[in-house]
């Protein structure tokens, strides 16, 4: 009989972590469940960071950024004795099940734990939208605002002084940033893993939009793709904008989540409460063509990437 759940985030915050907390908690604690909240995701839970929830523990979070609970990232939980000195811990505090949220790391330790015994519900909390088998994960849609006001708002300069922004969005190896800012702010051109890096292609590119009486342009980078500060330096060396590299960073990361990842959050946390009581574990939550679904951990993180081949095309007609 599931008596009492613990819930922690892990790896790095994303706007919608804490309305899937509230979701998590009161939808157990309405089931008659008593929830525990784990500081500081699996560092936490080996070192005992454990705390009773009550339906106050999460009053007035759904619009906060970040994790009530704090994050933080732990390697050597992939260790068998780290991992068995967690285990010793919840079996210390009677904890039935766990709910973790975060990427494909807390997703990886989630399935180890289940296979150890301890059931555990994974969600997807990521502003990279990097997790496979659900169409968005909680904070992409916040991240993504979060981004395109910042783009809209480097146009606005870079058509008042014939520049050409080069922006760097995150994504970890994954173009979803990228290519939907891009298409949300009428960039000229997207880097991103998916499309490569070919310099020559993006000066000539540049020097073509500029014989066509272009005033500015917008090029937006994925992260670790390229050195946007020499790219901008070289676009002003050898076309006729001027090159300025902006790095958005964690800004991205943080912010009220909008209320699209609200409302996906909280659908996803009580769909985790749900699964538990069903005995299900083993499983991570996703939302496909807006209905809330589950999938078994391990065929998640095994599953190819999937195309956003369709996206590129779009972009591609619409520059």
């Amino acid at each position: 009989m599931l008596r009492k759940i613990g819930i922690l985030t892990s790896g790095g915050d994303s706007p919608g972590m804490n309305a899937a907390i509230r979701a998590v908690t009161r939808t157990a604690l309405a089931n008659g469940i008593e929830v525990v909240g784990i500081r500081d995701g699996y560092k936490g839970l080996v070192e005992g960071l454990y705390e009773p929830f009550t339906r106050s523990s999460v009053s007035e979070t759904i619009a906060r950024g970040g994790t009530i609970l704090g994050s933080a990232r732990l390697p050597e939980f992939k260790e068998e004795a780290v991992l068995m000195r967690g285990i010793e811990k919840l079996k210390e505090n009677k904890i039935d099940a766990v709910v973790v949220i975060g990427g494909d790391g807390t997703y990886r330790g989630a399935d180890s734990l289940t296979r150890h015994g301890v059931n555990c519900v994974a969600l997807p909390g990521t502003i990279d939208n990097d997790i496979e088998g659900t169409d968005y994960t909680i904070g992409f849609d916040t991240a993504l605002n979060t981004v395109v006001e910042c783009v809209d708002k480097l146009r606005d300069t870079s058509n008042s002084h014939h520049r050409c922004s080069v922006v760097e969005v995150m994504g970890n190896r994954c173009g979803d940033l990228a290519i939907y800012s891009g298409i949300s702010c009428g960039a000229e051109i997207l880097i991103t893993p998916e499309t490569g890096y070919d310099e020559e292609a993006v000066l000539e590119k540049l020097r073509y939009l500029e014989n066509q009486g272009k005033n500015h342009a917008i090029v937006i980078v994925s992260e670790n793709v390229c050195d946007v500060k020499s790219l901008a330096d070289k676009i002003s060396k050898v076309t006729g904008f001027a090159g300025r590299a902006t790095i958005l960073g964690h800004i991205q990361r943080g912010g009220s989540p909008t209320p699209s990842d609200r409302v996906l959050a909280s659908r996803m946390g009580a769909k985790a409460v749900e699964l538990l009581v069903a005995g299900i574990g083993g499983h991570c939550v996703a939302i496909r063509n807006n209905e809330i679904i589950s999938m078994p951990i391990e065929e998640c993180v095994s599953m190819p990437r999937s195309s956003r081949k369709a996206f590129y095309r779009l972009f591609d007609r619409l520059v």
